[in-house]
């Protein structure tokens, strides 16, 4: 009998997947375009009638498990670049290019960014990307973090003009090694309640660190927000995510420390960030 095909194993594994993905499909796809280290579009167009790779059915059983695919293929593309990703930091997702949009749009003359909580670096990344006059810095409390949010700076030949530091908003004192103020400020803290039950996929392998943030949701913007107004240069803007439910209670932290909010939308118009900025 000959071997399977890569278009037979691709059917067999999005029926495979089918019981523990929406995205069965594009998943078998993913997962097989990184296992012949192509691309899906040449998986698909060039590549259907290949033998199938022994590694393949070893990426299909961890999907099986849940595990995300970006941290099967190690990578994530974000605003149009490719990210490299693992269990120290979450995956960037689609609705945070909304900030990276609100950004550009309120200071696109920005020369110093700051980005709060970096993960991956995504966030600095992609704004750094768009404006070649800027210089940011991300930092993170996860030494792992930071070590990935590097990397991606040096792949994308941006190593020159981010820099990655460990700090954290909890202890007195962070803002020390921070050569502020910044004309931009980034933060996607962690927003999720600590009684939420995720889906066994971020629960089971994103990092805790990066996800929860007390009963309310809301104990790292209260740590955070009413310190952005000493590290925010004049004219200056600082563009937080939020929870879809958290906009009113966010702004009112905001609105505590003299900081005026503008809310900007996701593609499902869900309140997805605040653009605050001081009250003239």
């Amino acid at each position: 009998m000959p071997d399977k095909t890569v278009g037979e194993a691709l059917r067999e594994a999005a029926e495979r997947l089918s019981a523990s993905s929406d995205t069965a499909r594009l998943d078998a796809e993913v997962l097989m375009a990184h296992a012949l280290a192509t691309s899906r579009s040449s998986l698909l167009l060039n590549r259907m009638r290949d033998p199938v790779p022994e590694i393949f059915a070893a990426l299909v059983d961890r999907r099986m498990e849940h595990e995300p695919v970006a941290y099967i293929t190690g990578s994530q593309e974000f605003f149009g670049l490719p990210l490299a990703v693992g269990p120290d930091v979450l995956i960037p997702r689609g609705d945070s290019e909304v900030l990276v949009e609100a950004a550009l749009a309120a200071r696109p003359a920005a020369r110093k960014v700051l980005d709060c909580g970096t993960g991956s670096g995504a966030l600095l990344l992609a704004v750094l990307a768009n404006l070649p006059d800027a210089r940011g810095v991300g930092i993170d409390s996860s030494p792992g973090a930071l070590a990935v949010a590097q990397g991606n700076a040096a792949a994308l030949g941006l190593g020159n003009r981010a820099c990655m530091i460990p700090a954290d908003w909890h202890v007195p004192g962070w803002t020390a090694a921070l050569d502020g103020p910044f004309d931009l400020i980034l933060a996607n803290p962690p927003y999720v309640e600590t009684t939420v039950r995720l889906e066994r996929s971020v629960a089971a392998y994103e990092p805790a660190s990066a996800l929860y943030s007390g009963e309310l949701g809301l104990d790292d913007y209260r740590a955070l927000i009413p310190q952005l107004p000493a590290i925010l240069a004049p004219g200056g803007a600082a563009l937080v995510e939020i929870g879809h439910e958290q906009a009113e209670a966010v702004a009112a932290i905001g609105a505590s420390c003299g900081l005026s909010s503008r809310l900007h939308r996701d593609l499902g118009y869900r309140p997805r960030v605040l653009e605050f900025s001081t009250v003239s």
